[in-house]
């Protein structure tokens, strides 16, 4: 089995479930920032794609790559300021899916990481500020050891 892990983090906590993704991942597979990702996915079984989220939806770079999965398996994994399971976070992991029409999305996995504290003082300047606002102080310090944990059973339960 070939698997690309592809993510897009700005502060870290994406790129910590993405090695996570490939630890667990039996077989070839290579971990890119979505920056350096092939655009041509010949010969790669599962492609997991992870990213943060900003106004709702998978980052810009993203957003984009997803747009170019069709036809591929997909296991989609994001973090994020808002609350594990908030309607938040289950609308952007909606959207990605619907961005990455086209392909089979075989599972997926979001959890809270530590949102930086100039990204938080941007959203409170916001009126009204973002509701997920309320949830980014209980983000400090993850993705922790159980989250990275539940990442790996996640992607494993897939294959």
């Amino acid at each position: 089995m070939k698997s690309l892990v592809v993510y897009s983090s700005q502060s870290g906590n994406t790129k910590k479930l993405a090695q996570a993704v490939a630890d667990a991942l039996p077989g070839e597979k290579e971990v890119v920032a979505v920056d350096g990702a092939p655009e041509k996915l010949d010969g790669v079984d599962l492609v997991a794609v992870g990213f943060w989220l900003m106004a709702g939806k998978p980052d810009p770079k993203s957003s984009e790559f997803l747009a170019g999965v069709a036809g591929k398996k997909v296991f989609l994994f994001a973090t994020h300021g808002a609350a594990k399971g908030s309607a938040h976070a289950a609308a952007a992991m909606a959207h990605a899916v619907k961005i990455a029409a086209g392909a089979q999305v075989v599972g997926s996995f979001s959890c809270q990481g530590e949102v930086q504290a100039k990204v938080m003082e941007t959203a409170r300047a916001k009126v009204p500020p973002p509701l997920w606002l309320a949830d980014a102080p209980f983000a400090a310090g993850h993705p922790d050891a159980t989250d990275i944990a539940a990442v790996k059973d996640a992607v494993l339960a897939c294959l």
